[in-house]
Formats: structure tokens, sequence, C-alpha cells
């Protein structure tokens, strides 16, 4: 599952980012890193961006950016 198929409200965990180059770095870059936990806390009426929250900052992740994020559901 990634991060773009993650509903409103739900918490999940990263497995892996699967981007590179500045794609990659750009996400790091927003603290989404292996293991770190995030909230989705709503996604615009077409779908980008998502707004999301990690480490206590919310954040807006491009849809793309979104899909190159693989998570799991946090129980």
């Amino acid at each position: 599952m990634t991060l773009k198929d993650a509903k409103v409200g739900q918490t999940v965990r990263v497995v892996k980012l699967t981007g590179s180059g500045p794609v990659k770095r750009r996400i790091m870059d927003m603290g989404i890193t292996k293991g770190q936990a995030i909230e989705v806390v709503r996604v615009a009426p077409l779908g980008d961006p998502m707004e999301v929250t990690v480490r206590g900052y919310e954040l807006s992740v491009r849809k793309a950016d979104a899909q190159m994020i693989e998570v799991e559901e946090v129980a």
C-alpha cells in the first residue's frame, strides 16, 4: 500500500521510499523516513495535494510523491 491509498484520519508507518534522486531527497527533507508515523489529515477534492502530519508538523504532499512512499497501517 502507498501513502496515496491511505484514508483521511488514518495513521500509517513508512516501510520504504521507492523514489530516487531529487524526488527521494525532497521526501526525506520533509522528515518522511523509514519507520516514521504519518497521519493523513485531509485530501484535496481531486486528490492532490494530501495534507499529512509528520513529527508534529503539517505538510502538503503531492499525489505523485505520495505514490512513492510505501506504508503499512498502524494497529
